[in-house]
């Protein structure tokens, strides 16, 4: 029996669901502003993915480094959610 497809769905499932919410935090306490934040991280897991040799837990950073490179994206949408009424705005606001 392989698990690696059961490993990895399951481990893309939870850091996606991790985050959704944490986009939500850092828009709402930092503003936009927090975008490097995710870059330096996706880039660092990026490259972790690449020196670790076992496949899962490679597969699995390569999910956490793209997982925050799309927050970057998701930073701007969650702000028009915020300017829609959608979201609450946060400390992280500046008029």
């Amino acid at each position: 029996m392989n698990f690696t497809g059961i490993i990895t769905g399951l481990a893309t499932f939870l850091i996606i669901g991790l985050f959704h919410p944490l986009v939500i935090k850092a828009e709402y306490y930092l503003g936009i502003r927090c975008w490097w934040i995710f870059l330096v991280s996706g880039i660092i897991f990026c490259i972790l993915s690449i020196i670790v040799a076992n496949l899962i837990l490679s597969t699995i950073l390569g999910v956490i480094a793209f997982s925050s490179f799309w927050s970057i994206l998701e930073l701007v949408h969650q702000k028009e959610r915020v300017r829609k009424g959608w979201f609450p705005k946060g400390p992280g606001h500046h008029e």
